[in-house]
């Protein structure tokens, strides 16, 4: 352990960074410098090359943000379309999310644990509020995969059954659990054996999913539930067929299996939609949100469910299903208070529907302009992708979309696929310069790689 008096300077340092309204060129210099050794020695040298398969200079240190906007320690503004993986749909900062925020932190940031904290009864009433059909109980979490975990627990305790149905190139997060109904073997067998009841099928064929539950109750085992996304995120964007999820539910309610719907990166209105599921008129026995829910203010994620799965042991011991200590705090339960009432005001699904047409109409003009770049382009809302042949020529656009200051970046089960998901906010000026800035990157990489 180092020195009391090398640790407080070391903090006083980066406080009085934080605490100042503008940096001089010496403090910024020493900023990105120290970034990168600290990330490098403390975080991971990993990170660091990462950042440099899509970076130009390879340190830009990214500093402040605003609506659309990802702006550098020297004033570099991006045009932010990779959206934290969607949890900017209200914009970065957002002003009136940010001031319910700070109105809470005047009386109070975290709770007891044992008394009553007021907001995090309000909040789960008004996602009842929101959310399709009867779906009521809530539980609060921190994270997504952390969300995912209690809703895996609690299909099986509602159901008394044990093994779970996914699908292939799924992605659920990569605490244990979900990393057990994840679709990509890269992220499963670095960690195997994991949760073995699990059986993975073709994403968007509800018969497959019907003869695994079918066949193993057939053996006299009990299926707890199936776990889908409505859209796959991490898998390239991947909407499935018409009427598969009103298939599915069907299924479950003829096998008497839970079905689970990962509505954290769907949700929130990024699909056109407040939630994804509502499209089709399907409503789920567990759903899970985040990602937007905190309104790119604060992390927190959730489930909910419909009455019948609060069963009486849930009831008898409220702590069983889990304790997450940060779980449903008052400052997180206020933004996602005051992001609903944004999303409802400023109409943001209807706002990512509109944008979403907008910008995907400009990037099918480019795929048919470059056809030999890009092989297709797809998605709903302000939820898309355009996938290219190979991951090389993926690689090769990202870094020149971030040289020409527009942040995305691959999906992480299909990394031939980049993706779009912007503020819902983001003016129709600047989804014009993702256009052009997007075909100059194309054009470079059409000419480079002689395609």
């Amino acid at each position: 352990m180092e020195t009391k008096e090398i640790i407080l300077n070391d903090l006083n340092h980066i406080l009085e960074i934080i605490h100042s309204d503008s940096l001089t060129d010496e403090q910024k210099a020493a900023v990105t410098r120290e970034t990168v050794e600290y990330f490098d020695h403390y975080v991971s040298p990993g990170w660091l090359q990462y950042r440099k398969s899509v970076s130009t200079n390879g340190a830009t240190v990214e500093w402040k943000d605003h609506d659309e906007f990802c702006c550098g320690l020297y004033g570099e503004e991006f045009i932010d379309c990779l959206g934290g993986f969607g949890i900017y749909t209200c914009g970065h900062r957002n002003q009136e999310i940010i001031a319910t925020v700070k109105a809470q932190m005047e009386h109070q940031c975290l709770h007891s644990q044992e008394l009553l904290d007021p907001l995090r009864g309000y909040l789960a009433k008004a996602v009842s509020q929101i959310t399709p059909g009867d779906l009521e109980k809530c539980f609060f979490t921190n994270g997504g995969a952390e969300a995912v975990e209690m809703a895996l627990k609690l299909a099986r305790i509602a159901t008394g059954g044990r093994w779970f149905i996914s699908t292939v190139r799924a992605f659920h997060g990569k605490s244990m659990g979900a990393i057990s109904m994840g679709g990509k073997g890269s992220y499963r067998v670095p960690y195997a054996p994991m949760v073995q009841q699990v059986q993975h099928v073709e994403y968007g064929v509800a018969e497959d999913v019907e003869k695994a539950i079918r066949n193993l109750q057939a053996v006299g085992e009990k299926v707890a539930a199936v776990i889908l996304e409505p859209i796959q995120g991490e898998a390239g964007i991947i909407i499935p067929p018409e009427g598969y999820l009103k298939k599915v539910r069907q299924i479950c309610d003829d096998t008497g299996v839970a079905l689970i719907f990962d509505e954290i990166q769907t949700g929130m209105g990024r699909t056109g939609a407040m939630f994804r599921c509502e499209t089709e008129g399907v409503v789920p026995d567990i759903m899970a949100f985040g990602k937007a829910f905190g309104g790119g203010v604060m992390p927190i994620t959730g489930i909910i469910c419909r009455p019948h799965m609060w069963v009486q042991e849930l009831i008898d011991n409220p702590w069983l299903l889990g304790s997450p200590t940060f779980g449903g705090n008052p400052l997180a339960c206020s933004a996602a208070l005051a992001t609903i009432k944004y999303m409802l005001e400023h109409d943001i699904p209807g706002q990512c529907a509109e944008k979403g047409a907008y910008l995907k109409a400009g990037l099918e003009t480019l795929w048919k302009k470059y056809p030999t770049v890009i092989q297709e382009v797809r998605g709903i809302g302000l939820m898309l992708a355009v996938e290219f042949f190979d991951d090389e020529i993926g690689y090769s656009v990202s870094k020149g979309m971030f040289a020409r200051r527009v942040l995305t970046a691959g999906t992480l089960v299909n990394s031939k696929c980049i993706r779009f998901e912007p503020a819902a906010v983001i003016s129709y000026e600047s989804l014009d310069q993702v256009i052009a800035r997007m075909e100059e990157a194309l054009a470079d990489t059409k000419t480079g790689m002689n395609l």
